[in-house]
């Protein structure tokens, strides 16, 4: 999608791009009752999922969905900007010396895109770890089945202020190592 997004040429590109973006300005209880209304046993898909037996809705599946939805933005922006940024000419070299499209993507146009890609992947990340709203709409809060640990941290909170603190901490220096991974990597790879 990225890639796609990366020189948008057309209208239907340009539409795209604004359905990718519109998760970013949905208000996040929006975004958890429009998957309910995708995916939930009466939405949209829900028919079909019955038939094969399969629910979304209130599943460790519906976290990661929604999860995904609210943060796959971040990731499709970073990177689209990333592809976009790459000279053109080195791809147009590279198709000139015999490399197929494959090859370029893989061994050229990846290799360039590399910082925008870890700057995506870490922002989006940071997106779905805070993400409370569309979680709890469509996932639930399930102690050991869909409680993430911002609906944790909101329950601590109502309930026990030291349990959400710890696990606030616990949030804390997981965001903290994951940010520092993440400077790590690019600039290894600067």
């Amino acid at each position: 999608m990225a890639y796609l997004l990366a020189s948008p040429r057309s209208r239907l590109e340009r539409i795209l791009d604004t359905i990718v973006d519109l998760p970013t300005v949905l208000p996040p209880s929006v975004a958890g009752i429009a998957l309910l209304l995708a995916f939930g046993r009466r939405g949209l898909l829900g028919p079909v999922f019955d038939v094969l037996g399969v629910h979304v809705a209130f599943t460790s599946v519906a976290v990661v969905l929604a999860q995904t939805f609210v943060a796959s933005p971040f990731y499709i922006k970073s990177a689209a900007l990333a592809f976009a940024s790459i000279d053109a000419d080195l791809l147009q070299a590279a198709a000139l010396d015999g490399a197929g499209n494959r090859q370029i993507f893989r061994h050229i146009t990846v290799p360039l895109a590399w910082a925008g890609l870890v700057s995506g992947l870490v922002m989006s990340w940071a997106r779905a770890l805070g993400e409370f709203g569309a979680t709890i709409l469509f996932a639930g809060n399930l102690q050991g089945v869909t409680q993430t640990m911002p609906l944790a941290i909101y329950i601590g909170f109502e309930v026990n202020i030291e349990t959400a603190a710890t696990l606030s901490v616990i949030l804390l220096a997981l965001s903290f190592t994951a940010l520092l991974l993440a400077k790590a990597l690019l600039s290894r790879a600067r």
